[in-house]
């Protein structure tokens, strides 16, 4: 397995979201944009994951060639990622959005396949390779933050761009791998996503990416709000993240012990306790603290079970649409209509209450999780 190559893709990969989520709501209200204008265009990278991840994982499942597809993919949304530098206004800024997150989201899922080829029977070490895309996205957020205070604002397009000329060259080391193609026995595609075990799981990601909503568009501008610096903010999403490298390295027993199902019920549990404790306890630094900490459970275990479930759910020449449904429904649906939702109450219900609904919406995820997950995924 070339573990290092493959491990270098996710550290870019994930390098550009932690550039994108933390600092990217910033810049766009350095340029003039409001609360819903900027809700509205956090909402495309995520919307745009509800079409073209099913669209390149159609292409990946009938003609193979995956990596092929995440090279393309890499080289088209770094070039057009330049649209950024010269666009002017909220529906030119919002066209470079969709054109470039659309190659960008393709991305990923198909990448996921391969390193799941690759693990074959240790699946469960999933994580293992993962954790360095953790590892990018805390050195990413740091260093940004370091040089927005030091720089100014303008530095956050041109680092993103350099950071997807690294995906596009990191995507170039990774050979092709043969994915395992045996029948998924007499179950179609569509039949497996009419199974209720799948159904609750995809609703539960659903949701658990809507309650991210707030926190993804409007966490920084909110703690930029009360006073803490950039450089400041940055150590905050980074302390999240390192909390969730910490959880990878021991996800395999984890999943071993009580199983994903109930990885995923903790984890919204969880996930609901910290978008209150964001939302009403801004002015304490050690609540904050605690908070970024419980990314670990919000993103990290959750996420880590839920590819281990759509692995155990989708077999063969189905998984590449198996990965991509689950990004589009989670982080697509889910992610879009939470930014949307967030940017429409950040000025009217106010940031507290935001919040609030993220920590409701995540409470009722997991009383669905709990009362219908399916032992079979784990």
């Amino acid at each position: 397995m070339p573990y290092w190559r493959l491990s270098s893709f996710y550290f870019f990969y994930f390098a550009v979201l932690g550039l994108l989520a933390p600092y990217w709501g910033l810049y766009l209200k350095s340029l003039g944009f409001d609360a819903v204008d900027i809700g509205i265009l956090m909402a495309i990278p995520m919307a745009t994951k509800i079409i073209a991840p099913n669209i390149w994982g159609w292409l990946g499942d009938h003609y193979g060639h995956r990596m092929r597809i995440v090279r393309i993919a890499s080289f088209a949304s770094m070039i057009i990622f330049t649209m950024i530098f010269v666009v002017n206004g909220f529906w030119m800024m919002a066209s470079a959005m969709i054109l470039f997150s659309f190659f960008w989201n393709a991305a990923l899922p198909q990448f996921e396949v391969i390193t799941l080829a690759y693990l074959g029977e240790k699946v469960r070490q999933y994580s293992r390779v993962r954790v360095w895309g953790s590892i990018g996205f805390i050195i990413a957020v740091i260093l940004l933050g370091i040089l927005i205070d030091e720089i100014g604002i303008m530095v956050v397009p041109i680092s993103i761009f350099l950071v997807y000329l690294a995906i596009w060259l990191s995507s170039l080391m990774v050979p092709e791998t043969q994915v395992n193609e045996e029948s998924d026995g007499d179950n179609s595609f569509l039949q497996k996503l009419k199974q209720p075990a799948i159904v609750v799981f995809l609703i539960a990601a659903m949701l658990m990416q809507f309650s991210h909503g707030a926190y993804y568009a409007f966490y920084s501008i909110y703690m930029e709000s009360y006073g803490y610096s950039k450089t400041l903010i940055g150590q905050f999403w980074a302390l999240g993240v390192l909390a969730e490298v910490l959880v990878f390295i021991y996800m395999h027993h984890m999943l071993q012990k009580i199983g994903a199902g109930m990885v995923i019920v903790f984890s919204l549990v969880l996930a609901s306790l910290r978008w209150l404790m964001i939302g009403w306890f801004p002015e304490s630094l050690m609540i904050l603290l605690i908070a970024q900490v419980l990314h670990a459970a919000s993103f990290g275990t959750f996420h880590a079970a839920a590819i281990h479930m759509v692995h155990r759910a989708f077999k063969g020449r189905h998984q590449g649409r198996g990965q991509a449904i689950y990004a589009s429904v989670s982080f697509g649906i889910g992610g879009s209509i939470g930014s949307l939702v967030a940017g429409n109450l950040w000025e009217t219900a106010g940031p507290q209450w935001t919040f609030t609904l993220s920590a409701a919406v995540a409470g009722i995820a997991a009383i669905i999780a709990f009362k219908w997950h399916d032992k079979q995924f784990d």
